[in-house]
């Protein structure tokens, strides 16, 4: 018994300023284009089912054309394998906040994808001795359903999008915000064939025949941080799993992504001046395979005093951004000192500190998430930063 297990594809995404011919975001294009090439993954491995964790789409009211692009993927999908169940959880950005408001995910419920929009719902399919608990992220808010297999199906299947507790990165920044923190004693992994989570952007086990697929691109608030930890725990990229649910074995399976996230070696401008420093820039670009082109790509500069920063090549800068999809010259400030009364010099907040430290402490309406709220406020200025800087 094999299932597919995808998660956050996060349709209608849009990021940067680039457009395709069709006058399409083209970071809207690359994340269609990764559940497109998914579904063709699927249709490949022809699954005895398969369930979509959360998150079909970045927003609770998207787009025509987001809407009419997953009705086709989703209808490709069941007209190829006729018989197999599809499962949809609601996550938290296609859940709307008004109860009034309906969800656009029952909308697949006539292609004859079962779907789970606000409460927890039970799905048997009996010939494949198969029972699916759909749990979305409307249902862990409130008070929560009890997570309990059934008694009459062989193999039984949890789908929740949420945060699994004691999984989660250190780094909040690199967790969706929103998220409700399910423990492992509310829904004890050992008793199901297989949990499938989303939320979560990193492919990764959470336990034994338990696992979050992660998204199918780069769509989180820090997609760099994100891919730094893909690195850390050794994965390739994108991609959704394969699980036996008689074995407990998981494959992951890859997905091809558009292009390419290039974050360059960082350099240190300490004791160099601007002509020493554009020319170290301009060896990191050159240095990339296949050149920058089409590309999204970052350069962090440590130590870049302001009268550097001022004098750099910024004709080159423009046309290295003209060129790639996305190229962010990251020039970071020294680190101000200054002299206490007594002693050696010390250390003085720098203005992003300062920021951050009243973000964090000020009264805030209710509902308002404020590690997301302080996170916003400091990429902000620190953004207005770096473009002060680079002229």
């Amino acid at each position: 018994m094999k299932l597919a297990h995808l998660a956050d594809p996060h349709l209608g995404f849009r990021q940067f300023q680039r457009q395709t011919s069709n006058g399409i975001n083209q970071r809207e294009a690359d994340v269609a284009a990764a559940f497109r090439d998914a579904i063709d993954g699927v249709i490949a491995a022809a699954p005895d089912a398969v369930v979509i964790a959360g998150d079909l789409f970045h927003s609770v009211r998207p787009t025509n054309a987001a809407i009419v692009f997953a009705f086709r993927q989703l209808q490709r999908l069941r007209e190829a394998l006729p018989g197999v169940p599809v499962v949809l959880v609601a996550g938290n950005h296609d859940t709307p906040r008004s109860s009034e408001t309906g969800s656009i995910l029952r909308l697949f419920e006539e292609l004859g994808v079962d779907v789970a929009t606000d409460e927890a719902r039970r799905f048997a399919y009996p010939d494949r001795d198969l029972a699916v608990l759909a749990v979305p992220h409307q249902a862990l808010v409130g008070e929560r359903p009890a997570l309990d297999p059934s008694a009459d199906a062989r193999h039984n299947v949890l789908v929740l999008h949420g945060e699994a507790e004691g999984v989660m990165p250190a780094d909040r920044g690199l967790v969706e915000y929103g998220g409700a923190v399910v423990s492992a004693r509310e829904y004890d992994p050992a008793r199901w064939s297989y949990v499938a989570w989303g939320h979560y952007h990193v492919q990764r086990q959470v336990a034994p025949r338990a696992w979050y697929a992660g998204a199918l691109e780069y769509v989180s608030p820090d997609m760099w941080g994100e891919r730094r930890e893909e690195q850390r725990l050794g994965l390739a990229g994108k991609g959704w799993l394969l699980a036996d649910l008689a074995t407990g074995a998981v494959s992951p399976r890859p997905v091809r992504l558009a292009r390419a996230l290039l974050e360059l070696e960082p350099l240190d401008a300490r004791e160099l001046d601007a002509a020493q420093l554009a020319a170290a820039i301009a060896a990191r670009v050159a240095a990339v395979p296949g050149g920058i082109a089409d590309q999204v790509v970052r350069l962090v500069v440590r130590n870049v005093p302001r009268h550097v920063a001022r004098d750099l090549d910024h004709a080159q800068i423009r046309a290295w951004k003209a060129a790639a999809l996305q190229f962010q010259l990251d020039l970071r400030r020294p680190d101000p000192t200054r002299v206490v009364g007594v002693g050696a010099p010390g250390r003085r907040q720098t203005l992003p500190e300062i920021v951050r430290d009243f973000l964090a402490h000020r009264l805030l309406p209710g509902g308002v998430d404020r590690a997301r709220f302080v996170t916003s406020g400091v990429e902000l200025l620190e953004q207005l930063e770096r473009e002060a800087l680079e002229g």
